[in-house]
């Protein structure tokens, strides 16, 4: 899991690369990075199957699965692991237990983190939104993706008053290297309440529900009627016992899930998704009532929302008189388009977009997906947007910006490497994942403890499982990759970075020139 947004073990490369970038046009110089970034995204490079990308990045997730598998299961050397979570809690003056078994593992550790977990559904439900009638015969399985986290997200927020965070004691669990189906860490059990609120999580779980049940309002009305009524529930909650859940439960969740933007993008967000879902004025009235506490438009991922609010939101005023959505909206691709005098971000001499902090790909997925978006909806008023400096930003542009974030992440790059596992003919062989690291229950029946998988952490052979669709944290701003298990910040794949992927791909599918 990535630990600080703001951590980057390389910013002094950083640094230097874009001081060097800026220093003219020799062959060092941004002419070269701007060249390499354009000819990536116009499509001068070799043609991907999307389409089989599409079907991996969705299968990664049965390989993040918690709890009893169904027959369903592909991922076979997977099997049923913490059958017992919500047996032990933290606060037990409430009730001695709860059904937590289900959802999501957020990276390549052990423990449930509903924060991230929340948010990668959001952008799982938002990717069938925008682009689940390109999916084909990989709809189905998008959509046990989603309900394989509703249904949990049901049992963490069945009790009114109470929202659970964290299934899993993350200090023993990072201690020890062993498969989901051994481990024997305690699995305890945090959550908010109104004396120890924690609006971030819970108003991130709150858009996760409204958002999927706009998904299965067209599969299964029941269903979705259930997850909006709880999203209405949870959003009340995390309204009006305000707090971060970093004072609350901040040992449990800091610093590997710690919240570094504060807990009001989460709130203005998950009454966004209210909104969509509703069409109540109450969550319109609240969005513009509480909007101004969203200031940092060009950021976005499982900690901030801004972005995506000011995306989201500005399609429902696309065709009005200029407003506050809409221009941030526009700020925000002119702080990534690489050619905009306000850019903000730095790219490789390769083409990847970064931002400060591990996990990179995180930003180039999350990104990539907002472009696709915000390009469909400039599209529909036949507008594009002027960044300054005679650059204008068109529908057209967003889309092959996109495309070179993923066809970089897909082998288009200076390693020709996939960085997603199982997809191409060279691709991360030493994940930082326990289990795929470990052989399976197939392969070795006996139990592996604690101490038991600490040989194959730091073993130099590949891993015996693929896990296949995991996109890995990426290369560094120098285009290198150390294929090292050790190596957490590149080497480990996450949830949040495929969750939004799958939208873009299921585009490319469909439209891949």
């Amino acid at each position: 899991m990535i630990m600080n947004p703001g951590f980057s073990p390389h910013a002094n490369v950083f640094k230097f690369t874009v001081e060097c970038a800026s220093k003219g046009n020799n062959e060092s110089g941004i002419g070269v990075v701007l060249r390499n970034i354009n000819e990536r995204s116009r499509g001068n490079s070799q043609q991907h199957n999307y389409g089989e990308a599409l079907s991996k990045s969705i299968l990664f997730f049965e390989g993040q699965r918690s709890g009893k598998l169904p027959p369903t299961q592909r991922m076979t050397w997977r099997k049923d692991s913490a059958l017992q979570d919500g047996f032990q809690l933290a606060d037990t003056r409430f009730f001695d237990q709860v059904d937590l078994v289900g959802g999501y593992y957020d990276a390549g550790d052990n423990v449930k983190f509903n924060f991230p977990m929340a948010f990668s559904t959001t952008m799982l439900a938002w990717s069938v939104i925008e682009f689940g009638k390109l999916m084909g015969p990989d709809l189905k399985h998008a959509l046990d993706s989603i309900r394989w986290a509703t249904d949990y997200f049901l049992k963490a927020t069945s009790t009114p008053g109470l929202v659970f965070a964290v299934v899993g004691d993350p200090y023993s669990d990072h201690n020890c290297w062993e498969r989901p189906e051994d481990m024997d860490t305690p699995r305890t059990a945090y959550a908010v309440s109104k004396d120890y609120p924690g609006s971030e999580v819970s108003a991130e779980i709150a858009a996760a529900l409204a958002a999927s049940s706009i998904v299965y309002r067209k599969y299964h009305l029941g269903y979705s009627r259930r997850l909006l009524q709880r999203a209405i529930m949870v959003f009340d909650f995390a309204d009006k016992y305000r707090g971060s859940y970093n004072d609350s439960i901040g040992h449990w969740v800091c610093p590997f899930y710690c919240d570094y933007s504060g807990y009001q993008d989460e709130l203005v967000w998950g009454a966004a998704w209210l909104f969509k879902a509703t069409k109540l004025p109450f969550y319109w009235n609240y969005i513009k009532q509480n909007i101004h506490n969203v200031k940092n438009f060009g950021e976005f991922g499982w900690d901030s929302k801004d972005a995506g609010i000011n995306v989201l939101v500005s399609k429902l005023l696309m065709s009005s008189s200029p407003n506050s959505f809409i221009l941030n909206a526009d700020k925000f691709i002119c702080s990534v388009l690489p050619e905009s005098p306000s850019v903000s971000v730095s790219y490789s001499r390769g083409g990847l977009l970064f931002k400060n902090g591990g996990s990179n790909l995180q930003h180039a997925t999350t990104l990539s997906f907002l472009f696709l978006v915000y390009a469909r909806y400039l599209n529909k008023v036949k507008k594009e947007i002027d960044c300054g400096g005679n650059v204008f930003a068109s529908p057209r542009r967003l889309k092959q910006l996109a495309k070179g974030q993923v066809d970089y992440i897909l082998g288009t790059n200076p390693l020709n490497m996939s960085y997603m596992v199982g997809y191409g003919s060279k691709f991360p062989q030493r994940i930082h994942h326990r289990a795929s690291s470990l052989p399976s229950v197939d392969q070795h029946p006996g139990y592996v403890g604690c101490e038991g998988g600490s040989p194959y952490f730091q073993s130099q052979y590949s891993n015996p499982n693929l896990l296949i669709g995991a996109v890995v944290g990426g290369p560094d701003i120098t285009d290198s990759y150390e294929d090292s298990r050790t190596d957490f910040v590149h080497s480990e794949p996450t949830t949040y970075i495929n969750a939004p992927l799958v939208g873009v791909l299921a585009y490319f599918k469909s439209y891949p020139s």
